[in-house]
């Protein structure tokens, strides 16, 4: 690469992927206090502090894995946060309380995994908690008291519930199943002690969708739904007559959320993820506030926390080229002030911009995604990296990404094609990618890294793909089905037989099975067709380098997914590293794991594409994980 010259200054793997500074704060429900996450011994930690205050102090003492999800109990006394043991997803909830300091582990059954169903204000002491105890397959409701821990069964999975609703009373009411041929039925309610009826039922070629909420009143509740619709909209739905009221819709984007008040549960606004993120009130007495919102500073905002009685809201604006800043904004006087961001040390580096592209594939759909190209040279014939996103049904989003601001700084073009059977654009779109995978799902990535040479912006003999999960199937895919499109492929937990991967899903996810049926295939009729389309049968035509990364313990794709298309590869002599990570699962938590993989493929991606490397230092070094 001849233009690194020309390039700013590098910026460091451990600004881009270590620890952030703080994260996540959340206002406390009775607005005193502000919880947050940062390191404490260099692992995230729940901080808290008194509101307009510098009384920081750690509360909780994880030495390891680091959490990085939690929220405030409903008494403000207590913080809940979620972990699992080294990555093997087997979620557990912990409760630590403020003023004792102790932390106790409220679900401490090996082997199990806990979901939070719901908790309410007007039950502070009360958690309604999903566990597959019982059966691994299925999750229960039990009933969890958070003051002396004790669990009682509340609702039993009759066998086929992937999730569950309650509503305004605690009250477990509506019950979602994928059903056999990949639709969706909704079951309902009236009370604990009465029978399951079926409210809806939805076809397979619907979005994915579901209970948004109950009204305030429990007499209806609000759906996320393209029936009648190409996208999904929010429709209310009244209980007793099923009549059905449109609140929000567009007719390209899918609703990707909704706000609504946090003690009277009325709803307030409606929020569409187009190009970027964007909000759709339905309160028009929120108009001042989002108006003054907006006047704050850049970027798309987002509210992440408030208290019980919406004084205090705690406010995010994310940006493409900057950290996430976060305020806490008071509704009384419309005044924001600056908390503080997640990485302030990105402030010293000029960060490239991420704009929205489309383009037309060779079948006519038009096919929507990112682009980010590095500061300081001209913004032709670049080595590019395709970044392809996991999923499948997910999508790449506007805003700061560590993985496409790294690339760029490297000198790299990034490139990331929200494909068909990409979520958020509606069911054509999604169901476009119906039993696509290696077909063309493929040929959307290819036909988006055409238009980027044809555009000019890329080199056609230095281009990578990369990505994790179904980013890194697609990665194999690259490498195995188009040898001659890409100069090497970086896969992170992403699987290699289609096969062999449903037949090992986690237990938990055989409610959810159906949905493969229909998108992907069906493993007991299908098995040649699912084979045609994994990249291990393929591995004899790989040319290119290629790199994987493995999580020793991921549930959901095995590491021998990746074991198996490595020992192929070595077996016809194919170019292949593999690191493997013992304490990690699907996915790398850990911040030495991750700058330890990313030193490595900076190397990977310099000797193949030309690109910049920062050197690896002693503690980044992946000597020991490679097999």
């Amino acid at each position: 690469m001849t233009q690194t010259t020309a390039l700013p200054t590098l910026i460091p793997r451990a600004v881009l992927f270590g620890n952030p500074e703080k994260v996540g704060p959340q206002v406390s429900p009775d607005g005193k206090l502000l919880a947050y996450l940062a390191p404490d011994a260099g692992v995230l930690n729940v901080w808290v502090r008194t509101l307009g205050q510098d009384d920081d102090r750690a509360v909780t003492a994880d030495r390891k894995r680091g959490i990085r999800a939690f929220f405030w109990q409903e008494d403000s006394n207590h913080v809940l946060y979620i972990q699992d043991q080294d990555g093997d997803e087997n979620w557990h909830i912990y409760q630590t309380g403020l003023a004792s300091g102790q932390t106790r582990d409220l679900t401490p059954f090996a082997g199990v995994q806990a979901r939070i169903v719901a908790i309410d204000p007007n039950f502070p002491d009360t958690m309604l908690v999903g566990l597959n105890q019982r059966d691994p397959q299925l999750h229960d409701v039990h009933r969890l008291n958070l003051k002396d821990g004790t669990l009682e069964l509340d609702t039993q999975n009759p066998g086929d519930v992937a999730g569950w609703t309650a509503d305004n009373r605690l009250q477990v009411r509506i019950a979602q199943v994928l059903l056999p041929d990949g639709g969706t039925e909704i079951r309902l309610r009236d009370d604990a002690q009465s029978a399951w009826k079926t409210f809806q039922t939805w076809s397979p070629d619907e979005t994915f969708g579901g209970v948004a909420g109950f009204t305030p009143d429990d007499r209806g509740v609000w759906l996320l739904s393209s029936v009648d619709a190409n996208a999904a909209r929010l429709v209310q739905v009244d209980l007793a007559s099923q009549q059905t009221t449109v609140v929000a819709e567009d007719t390209q984007y899918d609703v990707s959320g909704i706000l609504s008040h946090p003690k009277r549960r009325t709803l307030e606004a409606v929020r569409f993820t187009r190009a970027r993120s964007e909000w759709t009130l339905v309160d028009q007495a929120l108009a001042p506030d989002f108006e003054a919102l907006r006047q704050v500073r850049d970027g798309d905002f987002n509210i992440a926390s408030r208290d019980l009685e919406d004084t205090t809201w705690i406010v995010s604006y994310l940006v493409d080229n900057g950290p996430v800043y976060y305020y806490a904004y008071t509704r009384a006087t419309r005044e924001a002030t600056l908390l503080f961001s997640n990485r302030p040390a990105l402030e010293n580096y000029d960060l490239a911009r991420m704009q929205p592209v489309s383009f037309v594939a060779r079948d006519g759909m038009t096919i929507y995604g990112y682009l980010t190209l590095p500061v300081g040279v001209e913004s032709r014939n670049l080595p590019t990296v395709l970044v392809v996103h996991g999923g499948p049904w997910a999508r790449d989003t506007w805003g700061l990404d560590s993985q496409a601001q790294w690339l760029a700084s490297r000198g790299y073009a990034v490139l990331q094609i929200n494909f068909r059977g990409s979520t958020g654009y509606g069911k054509a779109y999604l169901n476009a990618g119906d039993r696509e995978w290696a077909g063309t799902m493929h040929d959307d990535l290819l036909d988006g890294k055409a238009w980027a040479i044809d555009q000019g912006y890329t080199d056609p003999q230095k281009v990578a793909i990369y990505g994790g999960s179904y980013g890194g199937y697609a990665a194999l895919v690259g490498l195995a089905f188009t040898p001659d499109e890409f100069a090497c492929g970086v896969d992170i937990v992403g699987p290699s037989n289609i096969i062999s991967l449903i037949r090992s899903i986690p237990p938990y996810w055989v409610p959810i099975k159906a949905s493969f049926d229909k998108r992907v295939g069906k493993i007991d009729t299908e098995e040649d067709f699912l084979k045609s389309r994994s990249p291990l049968f393929k591995a004899d035509q790989i040319k290119s380098p290629l790199l994987i990364a493995q999580g020793a313990n991921d549930p959901r794709v095995k590491q021998a997914e990746s074991d198996q298309i490595v020992e192929a590869m070595r077996k016809n002599d194919k170019p292949v590293e593999y690191l493997v990570f013992g304490d990690e699962g699907h996915g790398f938590a850990r911040p030495e794991n991750r700058l330890k993989f990313y030193a490595a493929a900076e190397e990977f991606l310099s000797k193949y594409l030309g690109g910049r490397a920062e050197p690896a230092a002693p503690e980044e070094s992946a000597a020991e994980l490679r097999q």
